[in-house]
């Protein structure tokens, strides 16, 4: 069993291909499914909908001990632990309705969850959900009052919740629009990470994604809505590699090959949202790079032209001698490629958006 939502956990591996997929749209979970008979283009069955009705922000399919959580707009969190059949609430401490992203990390033997909400505030578990208990300290750093989101109710939120392999300790948040920042304590202090964008009377601290390159986790890439930032000092000094003129001059999206991890594949739309509401076509497209992010391929072969919905989301599924990428759009399309991004297939079509809070309404 795989996830694709917009802010869940999105790398898994297993030892084959998988046979199921849980697709997070505005109106719950798809579940999709295919034998092994299949190939991975092959359309995948339509075989159920879960928690029918909520508009979901992430999921998260557990790896070790294989609980199903789900982060619901306006609902806070959802677990279920038999595959999605029964689910249950779990909010005990959870002080925000609107869970945005969902992690989970290994930290000296115990295994932790972490939950990202709107507004952005940082929450961690010790016990598997049925309690939390907020990091406060997130919202002790400098100008938490600015931070905001374009669309009504302009709050900011926690986008994405990164660590370190090396250290468990270090951590890293993505507020969307507030900035990046780095804890090396497991969340007793942070600081901003402020080296992305310059300063001026109106600083745009957008971030979508965090990415650390799994041969050297000093190396950071960030995304945002000023294109693909790199940087290799821990996040202290930034490279701007892809920008607004970009073809993806709106990426999310952000993922490393499992064999090469100069080989990326970045996901987005050709403009802001802003633009969507005027043309409501969002352009979105794919691409790939073999050199860490500096240069970009724009990868098509089976992909609509233009595609009007926008990538929403994106989820690598790797085994022993494969891996399969996954992408999701406000259409309600799903897409997979087994030959990294060479060629794509549709597998899912005439579901409910996949989107970030509202943007499939920029698009209809």
């Amino acid at each position: 069993m795989i996830s694709l939502s917009p802010n869940g956990l999105n790398r898994y591996q297993d030892k084959a291909p998988p046979k199921q997929l849980l697709v997070g749209t505005i109106a719950g979970i798809t579940v999709l499914e295919r034998d092994e008979r299949q190939k991975l283009g092959d359309p995948w069955r339509k075989t159920g909908d879960l928690l029918k009705g909520s508009h979901i922000s992430s999921i998260l399919s557990e790896p070790e001990r294989g609980g199903l959580f789900a982060g619901v707009h306006g609902g806070k969190l959802q677990a279920s632990k038999d595959g999605g059949q029964n689910w249950e609430a779990r909010t005990k401490g959870l002080s925000q309705e609107h869970v945005y992203t969902i992690a989970s990390q290994r930290r000296n033997g115990d295994l932790l969850l972490f939950a990202g909400t709107e507004p952005a505030h940082l929450f961690q578990s010790k016990n598997y959900g049925d309690a939390w208990e907020e990091i406060p300290t997130l919202r002790s750093v400098p100008d938490t009052d600015k931070w905001t989101f374009p669309a009504p109710p302009h709050l900011g939120h926690v986008k994405n919740i990164v660590f370190d392999p090396r250290d468990s300790k270090r951590m890293y948040a993505g507020i969307e629009q507030g900035g990046l920042f780095k804890s090396e304590n497991g969340g007793q202090s942070w600081r901003e990470l402020a080296g992305y964008y310059k300063p001026t009377d109106e600083v745009y601290k957008d971030v979508h994604r965090v990415v650390l390159r799994p041969s050297n986790p000093d190396v950071l890439y960030i995304t945002g809505g000023e294109g693909l930032y790199c940087s290799s000092d821990q996040g202290e000094t930034w490279e701007h590699l892809t920008t607004r003129a970009s073809r993806i001059g709106y990426p999310d999206q952000l993922m490393v090959s499992p064999y090469d991890d100069k080989t990326m594949f970045m996901a987005g739309s050709a403009q802001s949202p802003n633009a969507w509401r005027q043309t409501h076509v969002a352009n979105a497209a794919i691409a790939r790079s073999r050199d860490g992010g500096k240069n970009w391929e724009i990868l098509e072969r089976g992909l609509p032209k233009p595609m009007r919905g926008n990538i929403e989301a994106m989820t690598m599924a790797i085994w022993a001698d494969g891996f399969a990428l996954f992408i999701a759009n406000t259409d309600g399309e799903v897409y997979s490629s087994d030959d990294e991004g060479e060629n794509w297939s549709k597998i899912a079509s005439g579901l409910a958006p996949i989107s970030k809070v509202g943007h499939y309404r920029f698009l209809q």
